[in-house]
């Protein structure tokens, strides 16, 4: 229960990264504590070190005011003031914001000027009560179950579901309207990626075909990816890569045959374990229409050459980006630890996941028809 109660707490940070044509934006306000001469500061909030992007010294009119581009199609701006209060600020570029704060520690923040930053306030108060209704139901659970109360524990649980229901329904109710913006990405970091993937994955479709050079949708699109993977009986998503030898190779050429896609890296160490089971499985079945398809997340080639060397993976079909865990492949595969296994049928069809040693064999003998 306690896990529960506490599982919607964490937001996704965002991060900022930088675009070819930027927009101006603007960020104006004041502070009921405001005084001449104090200072404001613009931020990239969850930053280590705090990223502090510009300051502006307060005049006499107790105003400040923000002229900036815009360095991406969406970042999340931290306005702190005076270092007594700080509120998010949400910017696509083009937006004339216009704040009113109480400039105390837990003091309110108006935001008007843009229509991201009326969900991004709305969103925070649909969590705000959720979060209130969850302190307090934390707190009757925990005196529940000193007391050994049975039927309080099941009415608190039954309350907690029936509010996180309700709360998700809201925020998923939001989500259309807000089409492909930054306040829509923050939405999904509302909702359990476990029950409502198909949610965050049909909006990672729209951003993909919508917004496809938004760096923040990119990262929200390769992370989807990542969570959703593929299952069984998806046909298997093209990869072309670099071999070793510096030319491109595709998964589709290998069509026809069985094919085991192998996610591995020099660097890792299940990986170099598992390899002996790997080659068994190729020696045995390569002249019985199965291939691998090697696909490294190494970052570097060396290493990555000396492995495949030192490891007898004698198969053709070695490709990498060399991008680590950035790999576009892996991404799209929804791979999340390495050693990651898909086999497939002679059409591209996905028919196995994660097979390893016996597991395999078994698997192949039944798909390729090969008797003990």
């Amino acid at each position: 229960m306690k896990q529960l109660l506490t599982a919607s707490a964490l937001l996704a940070s965002i991060t900022l990264f930088a675009q070819s044509t930027p927009k101006d934006f603007t960020i104006s306000g004041t502070a009921k504590t405001l005084q001449p001469k104090e200072k404001v500061y613009l931020e990239i909030p969850g930053t280590q070190p705090l990223v502090v992007l510009d300051s502006v010294t307060v005049g006499n009119d107790k105003r400040f005011t923000f002229k900036r581009k815009e360095l991406d199609e969406g970042t999340v701006y931290q306005v702190n003031i005076a270092k007594k209060q700080r509120f998010i600020v949400l910017i696509e570029g083009g937006e004339n914001i216009e704040v009113t704060a109480d400039g105390t520690e837990n003091g309110a923040a108006q935001i008007k000027g843009s229509a991201n930053n009326d969900y991004y306030q709305k969103l925070l108060g649909l969590y705000k009560v959720m979060s209130e209704k969850s302190a307090k139901w934390q707190d009757e659970y925990a005196k529940a179950e000193q007391k050994k109360d049975s039927k309080k524990i099941a009415e608190i649980q039954q309350a907690f579901e029936a509010e996180s229901k309700d709360f998700t329904a809201k925020v998923k109710a939001m989500i259309p309207e807000m089409g492909t913006s930054l306040s829509a990405l923050f939405a999904t970091n509302f909702l359990n990626p476990e029950v409502e993937m198909s949610t965050i994955f049909d909006l990672a479709q729209k951003f993909e075909k919508e917004r496809p050079n938004m760096k923040q949708g990119q990262i929200f699109v390769g992370n989807a990816k990542r969570m959703r993977g593929i299952q069984i009986g998806d046909s298997a998503p093209e990869i072309t890569l670099n071999t070793t030898g510096d030319k491109p190779l595709s998964l589709s050429s290998l069509r026809g045959k069985v094919v085991l896609i192998d996610f591995w890296a020099s660097w890792c160490g299940p990986c170099r374990q598992e390899n002996p089971n790997v080659v068994k499985a190729y020696n045995r079945f390569k002249d019985k229409g199965f291939e691998i398809f090697s696909v490294s997340l190494d970052k570097d080639k060396t290493a990555w050459v000396k492995a495949i060397e030192k490891d007898g993976l004698l198969w053709p079909s070695h490709v990498s980006d060399l991008k680590y865990w950035q790999s576009a492949a892996a991404q799209t595969y929804g791979v999340n630890g390495i050693p990651a296994t898909f086999l497939l049928d002679k059409d591209g069809k996905i028919i196995g996941k994660n097979l390893r040693g016996e597991a395999l064999e078994k698997k192949l003998e039944e798909v390729l028809k090969v008797n003990n």
